[in-house]
């Protein structure tokens, strides 16, 4: 099986992979340099599967996941899901001294689920950004100036970094989800036991109208475990709403209530009915 995940080498992406992959037959492990192009290529079959970060405790939902898989990624689905806990080290090229760093690179959501160790321990280094934390790391590692990166220490070992911190992030209970994906038909590795899905048109201006969507899943008792809303990217007002179910998409009560949802919208997408998956440390 050919998996894609958000690359390069040393990724929170690569270790959810190898944490949570099935444990019968090979996988060949293919990195992406980005969210939506790792999405993509499960759509357009360069390969079977892929990991990619969906959504983070502290910093919410990854938001380029979200919307390829609304948009582009129309047979794209997710196939499971695993939690992981993240810990940020703080990485720079041998030789370089904490006082000494005057820039500090990595993934967005990275730099902000460590905003609070950055404000305390180098109030005076800027940010920039890098498609993740293990680019920013080997960014870090061949750079002559005097960089640092926040990402996994696995990418720190791969890439020859010295650890100036760890555990930098500002809370030691941070974790992200990270969701395997494959084509539309392929069936999970497991039982579902979860449904997400996107839907949107539902006269947005109408006072009560997401009261009276949402109603269809209360009153066949589906409980709503997260519902979020993103820019249709049409005129502003006008939303599309991503929403987690218990529950899989064959029972009667779920298959039901996204029957009525349906009647009352413009567009359902269901995303994917999966199980969530084990995620141990990465082996």
């Amino acid at each position: 099986m050919r998996v894609a995940f958000l690359g390069p080498r040393g990724t929170f992406a690569e270790e959810a992979l190898r944490s949570s992959s099935p444990t019968g037959g090979a996988i060949e492990e293919i990195p992406y340099p980005t969210v939506y192009e790792t999405v993509m290529a499960v759509q357009d079959g360069a390969v079977d599967r892929a990991v990619v970060p969906i959504e983070n405790s502290l910093e919410g939902s990854v938001t380029a996941t979200l919307d390829a898989l609304a948009g582009e990624a129309d047979r794209v689905r997710i196939a499971g899901e695993v939690v992981r806990p993240i810990a940020h080290c703080l990485a720079a090229r041998p030789g370089l001294a904490l006082d000494e760093v005057r820039r500090v690179i990595s993934h967005p959501q990275a730099l902000a689920q460590c905003a609070g160790f950055l404000r305390g321990r180098l109030p005076r280094a800027d940010t920039g950004t890098a498609s993740s934390t293990a680019d920013a790391v080997r960014t870090a590692a061949e750079t002559a100036e005097p960089w640092a990166a926040l990402g996994p220490l696995l990418a720190a070992e791969l890439y020859g970094c010295e650890v100036l911190a760890e555990n930098v992030e500002d809370r030691s209970d941070n974790s992200t989800r990270f969701v395997w994906l494959a084509t539309e038909g392929v069936q999970p590795d497991a039982p579902p036991t979860k449904t997400s899905i996107v839907f949107w048109g539902f006269n947005d201006e109408s006072p009560g109208a997401l009261v009276g969507v949402l109603g269809e899943l209360a009153e066949r008792q589906v409980n709503l475990t997260k519902i979020e809303s993103r820019p249709r990217r049409v005129r502003l007002g006008h939303y599309m709403f991503f929403a987690d179910l218990e529950g899989a998409v064959d029972e009667p009560r779920v298959t039901e209530a996204l029957s009525a949802l349906s009647e009352r919208v413009q567009s359902l997408k269901v995303l994917g009915s999966y199980p969530v998956l084990p995620g141990g440390p990465p082996r």
